[in-house]
């Protein structure tokens, strides 16, 4: 299941973190640690396993401008998108 419309599943990730081993705030910590490690219009991909990280992801992206694309629901965690914009 996707938050939005937008077909999730053929997005090609620039990067992917996997962030399902660790407790909320930690999915959030990685994707602020890995945004810089994709190109402005590249996409990074988060794994967690805690359905927190999905509003905690979408609010940082709507603070600092990039563009949260969704979520993919996934035997038993969470494929978040982050469009990296500046």
């Amino acid at each position: 299941m996707s938050e939005q419309s937008q077909d999730l599943s053929n997005i090609t990730a620039a990067k992917v973190v996997d962030a399902r081993s660790v407790s909320c705030p930690g999915p959030l910590l990685e994707a602020k640690k890995s945004i810089g490690l994709v190109k402005v219009g590249e996409v990074l991909e988060v794994w967690s396993g805690s359905a927190d990280t999905r509003k905690n992801l979408s609010r940082w992206c709507k603070k600092l401008g990039h563009d949260f694309l969704g979520y993919i629901e996934e035997g038993g965690y969470d494929r978040l998108f982050v469009k990296r914009n500046k």
